[in-house]
């Protein structure tokens, strides 16, 4: 049973890994999510499917709802008895209005907590290598926001105490102020030579970083058309940007790549490049559906035990035949004296996960680096295979397998499907962005790719991860610029990086 009460968590500010452990919580236990403009839609994955998610984004000139809307909306959906999540950018008490959110819910008698979150004062000058404290440069910290309430007749800003305070300052929101702030700063006794920085969308792949002097980044920031959001930091720090910057070094920052493969085994890639610094989204062409003749397949999986090998060629294949056998078994050993060959370490790590031994793992990632080990280990004339695979999947091993005199089964053990539903927003981001570079790590995940018909972006770039893949590719007409020397997702990282 749901429980009445409203989460205001902090979101953090914008790089997903940031969202605390509690956060995350909450986050899976909601029935309403109300999130910001600046929170991160990946982190809506964590709430359940059946969650309501109401956007109540805000920004300059452009409010979904004006805030007494959104406190009346977290107020009734306690009152219905709902568990709410009201997900706020950076901390819901740094310039958050949280403390408002906080006060509509208490006035009414609702149960609330508050579930801190990273601020990007913080956070945005660490992701651009400028530490907000440093013994050398400061004792002090002072944060403040450039973006005050519009229906003030004056400031409410003391520019006096502001400028004559020692230590670094951090001005969250205020860009488009930036340089009547500047201006108040300096006429308030603030050098004008005090260094500067601007972190535009910080802790994301897409984040910028301009520094200057308190005379110039006004002009700097107008010259680059540089944007909201983005984060200010004021002091002698902002020098140990040079020798501190480390998220903007990464080999793939910059770059945006979008991930073709199946939703579940996409967040994997993404997650990889995005570590290399890379603006990753996951592009989901297939989704895995059970195969069309079930009964079929798990007769075959029944009778596993009477073969001599059970050939796995990819993970999906390896999860399917398990998901059937433990259906049907309840102890592996009923597998009997099967041994087991695997095409690739991932697939050989998955079967592994199963508790089970890999007896047979060519160095090549490939059907016919399978069957050369194979020969070389014993003669296959009557021996017994069974191959669980995709359907429409490759019959070369079989057809050789047979010809060598081995008794051959064909397990289809699932479909690769073309996936119709946008749930990661990623077809969108395509049409509207598009990206630097696309991977592809299967034939299927090209084939349906072209079934989308999404134009193509100029100077689009393409990763396979392997020569079936590429041949697929050029058959549809694609362009093979990267090619993975080993057929594996680490093999393909390996060679977007060094072809980036």
């Amino acid at each position: 049973m749901s429980k009445a009460i409203c989460y205001l968590v902090g979101a953090g500010p914008g790089d997903p890994g940031l969202l605390t452990i509690k956060g995350r919580d909450c986050l899976q236990q909601a029935d309403v999510v109300v999130y910001d403009y600046l929170c991160n839609p990946e982190l809506l994955a964590y709430a359940p499917e059946a969650a309501e998610k109401i956007y109540a984004g805000k920004k300059a000139g452009a409010h979904t709802l004006p805030q007494g809307g959104i406190n009346e909306l977290l107020v009734a959906k306690v009152k219905q008895g709902k568990t709410v999540v009201r997900l706020k950018g950076g901390d819901p008490f740094v310039f958050g209005r949280g403390g408002e959110e906080a006060e509509s819910l208490a006035e009414a008698g609702c149960e609330f907590e508050i579930v801190p979150g990273i601020s990007s004062a913080i956070a945005g000058p660490a992701y651009a290598g400028i530490p907000v404290t440093h013994r050398a440069c400061n004792t002090t910290l002072t944060i403040f926001t450039g973006h005050e309430d519009p229906e003030k007749d004056e400031t409410g800003l003391d520019f006096a105490a502001i400028a004559k305070t020692p230590g670094t300052k951090v001005m969250l929101m205020g860009v488009e102020r930036l340089d009547a702030i500047c201006a108040n700063l300096q006429k308030e006794g603030m050098a004008s030579e005090t260094p500067v920085a601007l972190i535009r969308k910080a802790t994301t792949p897409e984040q910028q970083t301009i520094s200057g002097t308190l005379t110039d980044i006004a002009s700097k920031v107008s010259e680059a058309e540089f944007t909201a959001p983005a984060v200010a930091v004021f002091g002698d720090v902002v020098k140990l940007r040079s020798k501190l910057r480390w998220f903007e070094s990464r080999p793939l920052f910059g770059k945006r790549i979008a991930v073709t493969r199946t939703r579940k085994q996409a967040g994997e890639l993404v997650h990889s490049l995005r570590e290399l610094g890379a603006d990753a989204y996951e592009l989901p062409t297939i989704r895995i559906e059970e195969p069309k003749d079930k009964k079929a397949f798990y007769e075959l999986v029944l009778d596993s035990h009477g073969y001599d090998w059970i050939v796995f060629t990819s993970p999906n294949g390896v999860d399917a035949f398990f998901k059937a056998f433990y259906e049907i078994y309840r102890d592996a050993r009923d597998i009997g004296a099967a041994r087991i060959a695997a095409i690739g370490p991932a697939t050989a790590e998955r079967v592994r996960n199963y508790r089970l031994t890999v007896d047979l793992q060519p160095e090549k990632f490939v059907a016919e680096s399978l069957l050369a080990e194979l020969q070389k280990e014993t003669s296959v004339e009557n021996l017994k295979f069974l191959l669980p695979r995709a359907e429409g999947a490759r019959e070369m091993l079989a057809t050789e397998l047979s010809k060598l005199g081995a008794i051959v089964d064909e397990a289809v053990a699932y479909r690769t499907v073309p996936e119709t539903e946008d749930v990661s927003g990623g077809i969108r981001r395509f049409r509207e962005e598009g990206a630097d570079l696309i991977t592809f790590t299967s034939s299927s995940t090209a084939e349906n790719f072209m079934e989308l018909k999404l134009p193509m972006p100029a100077g689009l770039r393409t990763a396979s991860i392997g020569p079936v893949t590429s041949k697929t590719m050029k058959t549809l007409g694609l362009k093979v610029d990267i090619e993975a020397k080993t057929h594996d997702i680490p093999g393909l990282l390996k060679a977007i990086t060094n072809g980036a």
